[in-house]
């Protein structure tokens, strides 16, 4: 008889391991979530390679292209931005 896969039994903290029991699981796992997102590797917006990093709140560099831009806290591109782009599109597409 095969055996029945079971999930892995114990914490998967990740990043907020650190935190130990305290907080409550909910706002662990945000935070792990938001610093995944913030310490990863993004594109470029000038040059379009994978090597944007994180320097500061709302502070991101191109370490290829030593291009230094304002975006999100976390991400490099807000939702908001990602609406504004659209819409200058649309208006120079029009014009």
């Amino acid at each position: 008889m095969a055996k029945k896969m079971v999930k892995a039994k114990g914490r998967v903290s990740g990043s907020t391991g650190r935190f130990g029991p305290r907080y409550g699981r909910f706002i662990r796992k945000r935070v792990r979530d938001i610093e995944q997102v913030a310490k990863a590797i993004h594109t470029c917006p000038r040059c379009d390679t994978v090597s944007v990093k994180r320097i500061g709140t709302g502070i991101w560099e191109c370490r290829k292209c030593s291009f230094k831009f304002a975006g999100g806290a976390y991400t490099p591109a807000t939702p908001n931005l990602k609406v504004a782009l659209r819409t200058l599109e649309r208006a120079v597409k029009e014009a």
